[in-house]
């Protein structure tokens, strides 16, 4: 009997195997940040602990909303305008470091970020922030973390250089 090969393409774990070592996520971050909304909707209508308002409230969340909304756009146009993937872990043409990414080396993720502090602060409980930090985590651990990984693999030395000079978030 043929016993299979430990990554042949009949194994459907073995497909989501990065060449470099680490699992590819099957759900990807604008999923995460819709189901982060949708938590925060839930524990605002479920768990409103410690309801807050404040002056201004309406202006910072819309704020808040829109530069995350629009830091996710502008990044996403810097890897469109160099032609290379933007999906997490798709075939990387070109290193980006222009523009937004010399301020921070992930600003869809800080982008989404904000948008959910945005969302946050417009419902007006504090539970409504629990999702976030666990959001931030999801990313940091299934994302950025092996993305680190791909692009020191590709990049090498251009990439760790970029790294000292840029922060992970902000």
């Amino acid at each position: 009997m043929n016993e299979p090969e430990p990554h042949s393409n009949n194994d459907k774990s073995s497909s989501r195997m990065s060449r470099f070592g680490f699992r590819k996520p099957r759900i990807y971050p604008p999923v995460w940040l819709a189901l982060s909304l949708l938590a925060m909707f839930g524990f605002d209508r479920f768990l409103p602990v410690m309801e807050f308002s404040f002056a201004g409230a309406s202006v910072a969340a819309w704020s808040l909303f829109g530069v995350g909304a629009g830091m996710v756009l502008v990044a996403a146009g810097g890897f469109r305008k160099v032609d290379t993937g933007v999906v997490p872990f798709s075939k990387s043409t070109a290193l980006v470091t222009g523009g937004i990414y010399r301020v921070t080396r992930n600003p869809m993720y800080l982008g989404m970020a904000l948008v959910l502090a945005g969302v946050a602060i417009k419902l007006g409980a504090l539970s409504a922030w629990i999702p976030i930090p666990v959001f931030m985590v999801i990313i940091q651990k299934q994302f950025i973390e092996n993305e680190e990984i791909f692009l020191t693999a590709i990049y090498g030395d251009d990439y760790r250089d970029y790294c000292r000079r840029v922060r992970r978030w902000i």
